[in-house]
């Protein structure tokens, strides 16, 4: 894994769980970790119920659009996850790919998108202990 390792979420409308795992990443990782986020059939907003959830947790992700799955985000990334909804990335030797089975935030409330967040929040946590760690001090 390369100093500052590169992370790729993908879900099929960029509009959920990608983009509150790619928040996720950002906050709690910061510029240690490189982060994508993009999907094979990009909606044309992120879910205002993610948006909301997020927004609880005090991370604002109301200027995200969703983005386009390309085979050069795929390329640039050291891991590429998908997030339960069966999209698949191209595959390339030495990227290390992970799928998380996640519950579909599409057409949900903000009570159900707020498990899923949390989740999520989890995952990240675990993944970062694995590709960024905190430099002891």
């Amino acid at each position: 894994m390369p100093d500052k390792p590169s992370v790729l979420f993908v879900c099929v409308h960029n509009a959920g769980r990608s983009q509150m795992a790619a928040a996720w990443l950002t906050h709690l990782a910061g510029d240690r970790v490189e982060v994508r986020s993009a999907g094979s059939n990009p909606g044309e907003n992120v879910n205002p119920a993610a948006v909301e959830a997020m927004r609880e947790v005090g991370i604002d992700i109301s200027a995200e659009v969703p983005k386009m799955l390309t085979v050069d985000a795929v390329k640039e990334s050291d891991v590429c996850i998908t997030m339960g909804c069966g999209d698949t990335c191209p595959v390339f030797p030495g990227k290390r790919y992970l799928d998380w089975q996640l519950a579909d935030p599409a057409g949900q409330g903000v009570a159900a998108v707020r498990p899923i967040r949390d989740e999520i929040r989890v995952l990240v946590e675990g993944l970062i202990k694995e590709i960024a760690p905190r430099p002891q001090s």
